[in-house]
């Protein structure tokens, strides 16, 4: 039986560094360790604040 592909991705939430809502969630992959981009934090949009902020990784 073949395994899955989604066995090797998990996933996490992105909190806005501001303000500290979980505003988006999306499924990184786990082998091979985070990309440095994830690590270091992406530019999303903060609805609260109407403004693009910085969001970094957050695991439940």
């Amino acid at each position: 039986m073949a395994k899955r592909k989604t066995e090797a991705r998990e996933y996490v939430w992105l909190q806005c560094s501001e303000t500290g809502d979980l505003n988006y969630r999306t499924s990184v992959n786990v082998r091979g360790g985070l990309p440095e981009e994830l690590k270091s934090g992406l530019k999303k949009y903060s609805p609260s604040l109407r403004k693009h902020t910085v969001h970094k990784i957050k695991r439940k």
